[in-house]
């Protein structure tokens, strides 16, 4: 118990880092990661914070996620897609309390807003690395990508490719229907697409790998 304890306790570890990563990156005001953008244009336009657009779309993801599903629905894909709502809500939550603690920051040069994107693109890619190695749940983005390759008999990278930019075309068309200007979509976007990836393959095979993580469970049982 003490083990699947400390599991989602780093699972919950990596949703902060994640949050804390979106939230620099939106910071350095070039731009939003694509699983963001749209969340972060209506948060823009809208008295609705990033946080709690961040959790109306997971709440859209699930829904899809059941649909994705039907006809097909087994115990363990429910228990998995319900599991994501208490920790979208503690993601949303994270990400209103880093927006708050980062209130005051914003970069008065174009260096600064780069290494704030770049602070960012490394604090997301530890908090993908802690969602994933413990093995616990999903988020919503991932999980419903998971389901529709799943359902269309489709490769997931591809299909998340395609997925990531429909959410960017879709916060494109939001902004300027909002607006009539594209805001939060910017080569900010572009490069911690491209980066963030890279960097969560040398952190899981290099630095944060399961025999790493191994030991820190061994010393669970004696916190």
């Amino acid at each position: 118990m003490r083990n699947l304890i400390f599991r989602y306790g780093i699972f919950t570890a990596g949703l902060f880092f994640l949050s804390l990563g979106i939230v620099l990156i939106v910071k350095s005001t070039l731009g939003a990661t694509p699983i963001s953008s749209i969340n972060y244009v209506v948060s823009l336009n809208t008295p609705l914070s990033l946080g709690t657009c961040t959790f109306i779309i997971n709440m859209i993801l699930i829904l899809g996620q059941f649909w994705m599903i039907k006809g097909n629905v087994q115990r363990k894909d429910t228990v998995e897609i319900l599991l994501q709502i208490p920790f979208s809500f503690i993601f949303s939550a994270f990400i209103d309390l880093n927006m708050y603690l980062m209130s005051g920051f914003t970069p008065a040069h174009y260096w600064m807003a780069l290494l704030f994107l770049c602070a960012g693109c490394v604090m997301q890619a530890v908090g993908v690395v802690l969602e994933l190695k413990p093995g616990v749940a999903m988020m919503s983005a991932e999980a419903f990508v998971k389901y529709a390759s799943r359902r269309y008999h489709k490769e997931f990278g591809k299909f998340k490719v395609g997925f990531d930019i429909a959410l960017v075309t879709l916060a494109i068309l939001a902004s300027i229907a909002f607006s009539g200007t594209v805001e939060g979509v910017r080569e900010g976007s572009v490069i911690a697409a491209t980066v963030t990836g890279f960097i969560v393959t040398f952190l899981n095979n290099r630095v944060m790998t399961r025999r790493n993580l191994r030991r820190l469970m061994q010393l669970a049982p004696k916190m």
